[in-house]
């Protein structure tokens, strides 16, 4: 497949359906039509992951997922701002339309310089990186390999429990510091929102740092981000009101490793892992799973804060110790179950 027109032709389509969705349509045909946007959005993922494999060694691939990987907040941080704008100055339906036309000018961009390989723009690799590159497996051969390599589904299960504590902090944490802390909807919005722009950083040093310091190893860095992730809720749910600072802290922490999470569990150590032509498959189960997880945690959490509510006439108050053994524990199973493929590499076929 050409990544390059792959790639594109989901961008495009998902434009137009925004396009589509900014004019008065019925609820069935909304519904229709945003369930196609969401299936051409995931057109992007998989093909950015492979063009990365192919262009990028290993030593060196890190750094350049890690800003990739980081697009996905860069735009979110932009489409709040801009498009909120749009909306405030001409109306809702410039909400659609100005996504939309970001998006062709994105696929235009894609089309535009966007090569599959370093061999389909004329650049040739060195014998050391041919012979990484070079494997008689068909695509289907490789991709059924990911599908048998348990190290993979292990990361897919390991990013599970990550994004477990990912969301739970992202859906859950100004509800949590409302009426578990007594902060104000403002004060709680405050202290989640510094997890969000350390994110990035994260996320973006995340693939240096593993290049630069470890020799484009993943395990050690995800390690010390698991182990970070994890004291940075425990830190979150234990301390009291009086310590505003800690509360910071704390998502300064949240935040830095969960960036660096993302970018390693949730998609970079699979693409090592994976034979080359099968790297989009390996990133399609990590998505799969880590979504899943996100799913289940809004579930099982809001099932959780129903269970500890409690009201003596107009007070209601909740007990939140099951959803912070919960949150912490899932953080934990992560990192103990990234352990588990520290000595995994690639399969060659």
């Amino acid at each position: 497949v050409n990544i390059r027109l792959f790639m594109s032709f989901g961008l495009l389509c998902s434009a137009l359906l925004c396009i589509a969705l900014g004019f008065k349509v019925s609820f069935v045909l909304f519904i229709i039509l945003w369930a196609f946007n969401g299936w051409f959005q995931s057109m992007g993922a998989p093909p950015s992951v492979i063009a990365i494999s192919r262009w990028f060694s290993g030593k060196e691939r890190g750094s350049f997922y890690g800003f990739w990987s980081a697009s996905h907040n860069i735009g979110e941080s932009i489409t709040f701002i801009v498009i909120s704008f749009a909306v405030t100055a001409a109306g809702w339906q410039w909400g659609f339309w100005g996504a939309g036309m970001f998006g062709i000018i994105g696929a235009i961009i894609i089309i535009s310089f966007l090569y599959d390989s370093p061999e389909s723009k004329g650049i040739y690799l060195l014998k050391e990186e041919k012979a990484v590159h070079q494997n008689d497996a068909s695509v289907a051969m490789q991709q059924m390999a990911v599908l048998k390599n348990p190290a993979i589904w292990i990361l897919a299960l390991s990013s599970s429990f990550m994004y477990i504590s990912r969301y739970a902090i992202n859906s859950w944490g100004v509800f949590y510091l409302e009426n578990a802390k007594g902060f104000s909807i403002v004060e709680a919005s405050s202290i989640i929102s510094i997890s969000s722009v350390c994110g990035i950083i994260g996320t973006i040093l995340s693939g240096f740092v593993s290049d630069r310091f470890f020799k484009g190893s993943r395990n050690v860095p995800a390690l010390l981000f698991g182990i970070l992730n994890t004291l940075a809720i425990a830190l979150f749910v234990s301390v009291s009101k009086d310590y505003v600072w800690l509360f910071a802290l704390s998502m300064v922490v949240f935040g830095i490793s969960i960036g660096g999470l993302v970018c390693f569990l949730g998609g970079l150590m699979a693409v090592d892992i994976a034979p080359k032509q099968a790297t989009g498959a390996a990133l399609g189960v990590v998505g799969v799973a880590s979504y899943i997880g996100a799913g289940l945690q809004d579930i099982i959490s809001g099932k959780l804060i129903a269970n500890g509510k409690t009201t003596v006439g107009t007070q209601v108050n909740y007990d939140f110790t099951l959803i912070s053994i919960f949150w912490i524990g899932s953080a934990l199973l992560s990192m103990l179950l990234c352990l588990l493929i520290w000595k995994s590499k690639p399969k060659s076929l």
